[in-house]
């Protein structure tokens, strides 16, 4: 199809009533840059690969800026690559009648569509690595553009944010593939050596045999989704700040990731739970609680924290910084993000749910990608807040966050039952294990001890 025919197929209005933005430039090879816009159309692998991290701004050149934002938006609900001219060209009217493409920019994002689809897209995996620097030496400096405001407001910690996360621009790599008839054989070993007690779980544990059981991986689950639901002030962070003390205690290492609490607050809090001592009295101890954290981590696997303004991190940035620390030879066995709904979603729309879908479809995807437990929590709804046992219907905002989840567990407290320094964690739903029971617990608040001791099943 030629580039006066393909044009020809989308009808674009004459006139214009919406103002291009105007689209920073910067220097780089532009043949280079074609080849990146052909694979991101073309390429379902190099979408996978560099998922979140090519941009439209980071193109000199409009159309190809144009096209990718298409593109994107495409692989965003697709997960591929739109892959052909016809499949573009109904995108290309759909963003023409919903103006996120302004007319002109259209008709020049068409007019290079020919060539787009001529352009050799072979060495992919080369152009991918290649495409980590592009895409750093972009972002550094749209960074750079875009703190020149901030300077003079002396705005110096959101520069250095800003800087630092364009610095930390990255590629994703996953895949693998699962022939069922072959590894029959080897799941029936893997069963038998279970059994005879010659294979540990591959789950990442809680902390508590008991509770471990009630979990299908006996503890949480590699590649998947844990999520504890809560009302406000039910615990939840205190809940995955101990279950990340007692996986590091096991040799598990952990990334933390605060969107909420200061890392410093986590820290004493980590610090009151290792050394037993309430929060209020640290200060008091200072040398025994030095010792015995230090005793602690002697023996522990590593406690990563990372804090993050709320709202602002979105799954491919936890992906990137992930991909730094494996840099550094650092493998997380156990994720914990307090908490995925202040996350930000990949692109905002004007739909609550929606944006909260995304957040948790790739943050489970990244999961299953790197091959780590992710744990998280969320909030129950107002009706939740008020029941003696939050069910999955009493989750906020979104269903779909059930549905994602491969676990959830409902934290659930009356005022007789803290006086008891007890409550219950109700299994609400799961994907592989039986749940719709409930497990009752003692606590030890004052030292940020979420679970003192399983006392069974309620």
């Amino acid at each position: 199809m030629s580039g006066s025919t393909y044009a020809a197929a989308i009808s674009i209005p004459e006139e214009d009533d919406t103002a291009a933005a105007a689209t920073p430039r910067y220097e780089f090879d532009l043949d280079f840059q074609e080849k990146i816009a052909a694979l991101t159309l073309r390429d379902t692998k190099f979408a996978q690969l560099t998922d979140g991290l090519i941009r439209p701004e980071y193109f000199e050149n409009a159309a190809h800026a144009a096209l990718v934002s298409v593109a994107s938006r495409y692989y965003e609900k697709y997960k591929k690559a739109p892959g052909d001219k016809t499949t573009l060209a109904s995108l290309m009217k759909d963003a023409i009648r919903n103006k996120l493409l302004a007319s002109e920019i259209a008709k020049m994002a068409i007019a290079v569509v020919p060539a787009i689809f001529e352009t050799d897209v072979s060495d992919r995996d080369y152009v991918a690595d290649t495409c980590a620097t592009f895409a750093r030496h972009q972002a550094v400096a749209k960074a750079v553009l875009d703190s020149v405001d901030l300077i003079e407001k002396r705005d110096f910690e959101t520069i250095g944010q800003m800087i630092r996360r364009a610095v930390d621009t990255g590629v994703s790599r996953s895949g693998g593939s699962y022939d069922y008839g072959e590894m029959a054989k080897v799941r029936t070993q893997e069963r038998i050596d279970r059994a005879a007690g010659l294979l540990p779980p591959t789950g990442i544990t809680t902390g508590f045999k008991v509770l471990d059981d009630y979990l299908y991986h006996k503890g949480w689950g590699r590649k998947e989704m844990s999520v504890l639901m809560g009302g406000p002030k039910a615990g939840k962070s205190m809940a995955m700040i101990s279950f990340g003390v007692n996986a590091i205690a096991n040799g598990f290492s952990v990334l933390y990731v605060t969107l909420e609490v200061a890392s410093s607050i986590i820290a004493e809090r980590l610090d009151a739970n290792i050394a037993e001592r309430a929060i209020n009295e640290l200060g008091a101890h200072p040398h025994d609680v030095d010792a015995k954290v230090a005793a602690f981590m002697a023996k522990a696997a590593p406690f990563i924290i990372e804090e993050q303004p709320s709202g602002t991190m979105r799954p491919s940035d936890l992906r990137r910084l992930i991909e730094q620390y494996k840099a550094q030879g650092k493998i997380f066995d156990l994720v914990i993000v307090d908490y995925a709904d202040l996350m930000a979603p990949e692109r905002t729309t004007d739909n609550v749910q929606e944006n909260s879908k995304s957040v948790y479809v790739n943050l489970r995807g990244l999961a299953m990608m790197e091959g780590f437990a992710l744990l998280t929590a969320t909030q129950t709804n107002r009706e939740g807040a008020k029941k003696a046992v939050a069910t999955m219907t009493d989750i906020a905002e979104d269903i779909n966050k059930v549905r994602i989840a491969d676990v959830l567990i409902s934290i659930n407290v009356t005022d007789e039952e803290r006086a008891l320094k007890q409550a219950r964690l109700f299994f609400a739903a799961s994907r592989n294990q039986r749940s719709g029971f409930a497990v009752r617990i003692e606590q030890e608040v004052s030292m940020g001890k979420f679970i003192k001791q399983v006392l069974g099943e309620d």
